[in-house]
């Protein structure tokens, strides 16, 4: 009996107290971590069967566990063989859903940097600054560190205005000058908010959103370059955003809000004519007004010029001036730089400029300046003569129409009475050189020069880039001018110029018709004088002695007077717009024969455009004596 007991004793020890020892250790483990196990086993056996799902390439399942777990919450981001997949495993999806609640609240800094939303990056009013700056990675890491809750609440404050712009903000951050762009806008939306009932209601917003208004001006001041920020611009636009999130929320009148814009924008639209309008007086004020230096110059010249002998006022060559087997050039200018820079250019270009002859007529106050500077200054082998336009006799009232109009009260009346000079909206038309018989001189090159065939007149306003003789070699077919047409944009056709609401225009004259550029004309005199053009010319100034078919100037004349006459030459001939047009084409320039500073910008103004004006001025010797003596510098 006490065998078989201690056989029983040693059983039960070795073989049943290990039995029933291991099976409550087995229960206890299923008890107490049931889930664990399965998730252990769920997330083991899904990396081993579907590795393919694990975004992170090169990693192991306990590197990337986490953020698939986030990822996988949403059925939706999954591909479709995975989806199929996740929803066969129901009981995998319920573990990994609360794994991926656990995930949300745990997750570490780095896998929060990884998963951040970007959109959320750039609508967090915090973070705005730095997308515009051009540096999202500090945005993401000061995100990762904010709580959910803390997020809620800041976009609550002033995150709807940014997330409402996102689309303009990302945009801007990829121009230049992003910031001064955005402090701008914040600017305009801060006076509106100001402006509004809403904000009026609301003392404590109304002394912040003024604070922060005067905070931007003096962060903008006359920057125009991010660059030119000081340092706490970042700062300062960040305030401003909170600012304006505080403002929106304090409006529910939309219709207000659209209100006030419309009468800003209104406001600014009167404001900018008015502007325009001063800026088109001061311009032309400008264009009439001549230059300190240009002024000098005539008067230092006039008095070198009256102490010369008799002797050494003749210009050389006066054997050639009735050749016309030569080229002749007629030139009617009262500015003695601008004549002398055609001059030069035209021989620095010129293949044989022997065979070139210039006939200069100005008017008696620069008659000496003008001789004195090419008595000084002679034109390489070129002929020149300078003429006195009182010299001639032949052209007075009784003659010329032009003359008895520039001459009578009317046109006195229309010039200088102050209280008529706002009856005008084209004050382009006020322009003083229209009084001046000069201009209207180029209706008689064949009385002035009798015997010659051809003549290439020139303006003073313009540089030759080319040998011009080429253009004397042009057959006009019959016609008188030969000259580029300016087709190309719609205010240089007819109807820009005329009146066509008058029966004797609209009878006679297409509207549509293409005008054509006074400046570089090539005239055949012969074919001028067998047609009688200058008695045309005079019929329709004695038409027009009220002003009533077209405003002063030479163009209209020109073009009723060469209508059907003027022969085309090639754009290249002649390209226009220098001085008025910022956006000449450089090949256009660059191949042009010559090239016109028409318009107020003149090459010797200061409002002239500096990337045009070293055209003109590499013809300009600011070393010579009389030019220092007259401060006049490039």
């Amino acid at each position: 009996m006490m065998i078989r007991n201690l056989v029983a004793l040693l059983l039960f020890v070795t073989v049943i107290a290990p039995i029933v020892l291991y099976t409550d250790r087995l229960a206890t483990v299923k008890l107490s971590s049931k889930g664990d196990l399965v998730e252990g086993f769920a997330t083991s056996g899904f990396n081993s069967n579907y590795g393919h799902l694990n975004l992170v390439d090169g990693k192991s399942s306990s590197s990337v566990k986490e953020p698939v777990a986030i990822i996988y919450s949403d059925n939706e981001l999954l591909p479709d063989s995975a989806a199929s997949v996740w929803q066969s495993n129901g009981g995998v999806q319920g573990v990994i859903e609360r794994k991926s609640t656990r995930v949300l609240s745990t997750t570490d800094e780095e896998g929060r940097s990884q998963n951040e939303n970007p959109i959320k990056q750039v609508t967090d009013p915090i973070g705005l600054p730095n997308i515009i700056s051009g540096n999202p990675n500090s945005t993401s890491e000061k995100n990762s560190k904010v709580d959910p809750n803390t997020q809620t609440s800041e976009k609550a404050d002033g995150g709807e205005i940014v997330r409402s712009r996102f689309e303009h903000n990302n945009v801007q951050a990829a121009l230049p000058n992003a910031r001064v762009r955005h402090l701008k806008d914040q600017l305009i939306r801060a006076k509106v908010y100001l402006s509004l009932p809403g904000t009026r209601n609301n003392p404590h917003l109304t002394r912040e959103l003024r604070l922060r208004i005067k905070e931007v001006q003096r962060t903008l001041g006359d920057a125009s370059k991010d660059s030119e920020l000081p340092k706490n611009a970042l700062e300062r636009l960040k305030t401003m955003e909170q600012t304006l999130a505080k403002g929106k929320q304090t409006q529910d009148d939309c219709a207000t809000v659209v209100k006030k814009l419309r009468a800003m924008l209104h406001s600014t639209e009167e404001q900018l004519r008015v502007h325009k309008k001063q800026t088109l007086f001061l311009t032309q004020l400008t264009a009439k007004t001549l230059p300190k230096g240009l002024h000098c110059l005539p008067l230092r010249l006039t008095t070198e010029y009256y102490s010369l002998n008799w002797s050494q006022q003749d210009f050389p060559g006066q054997e050639k001036l009735e050749d016309p087997d030569l080229y002749h050039y007629a030139l009617f200018s009262d500015n003695v730089l601008a004549a002398a820079v055609v001059v030069n250019s035209t021989i620095t270009h010129a293949e044989e400029p022997s065979k070139h002859v210039f006939h200069i007529i100005t008017d008696r106050l620069n008659y000496a300046a003008m001789r004195m500077w090419f008595q000084a200054n002679p034109p390489d082998k070129a002929t020149i003569e300078i003429q006195n336009i009182e010299e001639f006799t032949w052209l007075n009232a009784s003659y010329s129409p032009v003359l008895k109009q520039l001459g009578s009260s009317s046109m006195i009346d229309y010039y200088f009475r102050a209280h008529r000079a706002s009856s005008d909206s084209n004050m382009k038309f006020r322009n003083p050189k229209y009084l001046s018989i000069l201009n209207h001189l180029r209706f008689y090159l064949p009385q002035l020069f009798p015997k010659l065939k051809k003549v290439l007149f020139l303006d003073d306003d313009i540089v030759v880039q080319k040998d011009l003789t080429r253009l004397w070699l042009i057959d006009l077919k019959g016609n008188v001018n030969g000259a580029v047409e300016t087709c190309g944009e719609n205010f240089h056709r007819f109807d820009r110029y005329l009146n066509f609401s008058n029966p004797l225009i609209s009878k006679n004259f297409d509207p549509h018709a293409c005008g054509w550029a006074f400046g570089m004309n090539i005239f055949d005199l012969d074919e001028w004088r067998r047609q009688n053009i200058t008695e045309v010319y005079h019929s329709w100034q004695k038409l027009n002695y009220d002003r009533q078919l077209w405003k002063l100037g030479t163009l209209p004349p020109g073009l009723i007077t060469f209508w059907k006459r003027t022969y085309q030459l090639d754009k290249s001939w002649h390209v226009l717009g220098l001085g008025y047009n910022p956006n000449v084409a450089q090949k256009e320039i660059e191949r042009a024969a010559v090239i016109h500073y028409n318009g107020n910008m003149k090459p010797w103004l200061e409002i002239a455009i500096p990337k045009y004006r070293n055209y003109w001025a590499k013809h300009v010797d600011f070393d010579n004596v009389y030019l220092r003596e007259c401060n006049i510098n490039p």
